[in-house]
């Protein structure tokens, strides 16, 4: 009786923990814009914040060059050199992650989202302890959110 109980709380608290927000790792912003107005914005917004872009990965291009089919899928590739170095410095397995990237996709509705990775998965992935990185970390997410925010607005 008492496993039947304690299997019953586990599952609950599973469950529970699925619908938390919390703690999520991918972020995902929904915006009224097409894909190519949401990049245009998150490029303008780059270069107002005085952000290094790097590059644009159309997976959907690359994938027609193979025969194969996939729905619109942009990544842009960007960053802060100065910030990405001093959290190399805190862990060098956070070039793993750097440059930042955000996600453009179009699903089948033609609606567009914007993912990224939550800075803060970081601290965790890369095992970051030192409050002076784990500031950055957060910068970074603040500065993530309002990039995705700003490439999402009409």
């Amino acid at each position: 009786m008492i496993q039947k109980l304690l299997l019953a709380g586990l599952v609950a608290l599973t469950l529970a923990g699925c619908e938390n927000n919390k703690s999520v790792f991918i972020e995902r912003i929904k915006t009224k814009n097409d894909m190519p107005t949401a990049i245009a914005k998150l490029r303008a917004a780059l270069k107002s914040k005085g952000l290094t872009y790097v590059e644009t990965i159309d997976h959907a291009k690359n994938a027609r060059k193979f025969g194969l089919r996939l729905k619109p899928e942009t990544v842009i590739v960007f960053g802060n050199p100065e910030i990405g170095t001093k959290l190399m410095t805190c862990n060098p397995s956070m070039g793993l992650d750097l440059p930042l990237r955000m996600l453009f996709i179009t699903n089948y509705e033609g609606e567009t989202s914007i993912l990224y990775t939550n800075p803060e998965y970081w601290s965790l992935k890369h095992n970051i302890k030192d409050k002076t990185c784990l500031a950055i970390v957060r910068q970074a997410h603040a500065a993530m959110q309002e990039l995705a925010e700003k490439a999402a607005a009409k």
